[in-house]
């Protein structure tokens, strides 16, 4: 039996797509982007008996954020993000106002800063850390054991939008290019927002990558 244990959900009023990681094995859990429904987390991480070791934002938008505090204060969970994005998890409420949603809780502040590279290490998991610039200018992807969770950077048909504050379409077709068409065509592909992909899919039919090939 494989030591994940994983489970995606959607959070939040834009319902952005958080995902829900554990080791088998120790019982350590971690929550990637949690866009809200801190409480409904906990208590699913809960029921199957799991510990909440640390959330990762993979950026800083408010959508992937707002459950940030639930899980921190209740949860008693890390906070883990790229500090590129700092002033995006500070700003997030007022953002989330200009795009007419609902007031978010205020995040507290990262308790580790990731760099790009870096291994995560929960329970017997293992997650490299890819920034990835160019959605936002702390952008992380996540690889684990042939899973890509990449954020808001790719998604399946089509890339993260580079019009927002810190946005940088360059960047982001370079590390598209650079970054994650080198990987495997088996890797399979967890985004932000919308169905699962996998590399070889997002080579063969995403039309904002044929030029990139």
């Amino acid at each position: 039996m494989s030591q994940l244990w994983l489970q995606g959900i959607m959070t939040g009023e834009l319902r952005a797509n958080c995902y829900l990681l554990a080791c088998r094995t120790s019982g350590e859990a971690l929550v990637v982007d949690p866009g809200g429904d801190g409480r409904r987390i906990l208590a699913m991480l809960q029921e199957k008996g799991f510990r909440l070791k640390a959330v990762i934002n993979t950026h800083g938008h408010f959508d992937h954020v707002g459950g940030n505090r639930a899980l921190v204060e209740e949860g008693g969970a890390e906070l883990w993000m790229h500090p590129a994005d700092l002033p995006l998890l500070r700003g997030a409420a007022e953002h989330a106002a200009v795009f007419g949603c609902a007031p978010i809780p205020a995040s507290p502040e990262p308790t580790r800063l990731l760099e790009d590279g870096e291994v995560l290490e929960v329970g017997t998991l293992r997650l490299q850390v890819i920034h990835l610039p160019g959605h936002s200018p702390g952008s992380v992807c996540l690889l684990l054991d042939g899973r890509l969770f990449s954020g808001d950077v790719l998604f399946a048909g089509s890339i993260g939008r580079t019009d927002l504050p810190g946005g940088d379409q360059y960047a982001l077709m370079c590390g598209l290019r650079d970054r994650l068409l080198v990987l495997p065509d088996a890797i399979e592909v967890y985004p932000g927002h919308g169905p699962q992909t996998t590399i070889g899919e997002e080579r063969r039919s995403n039309p904002f990558l044929r030029h990139l090939l």
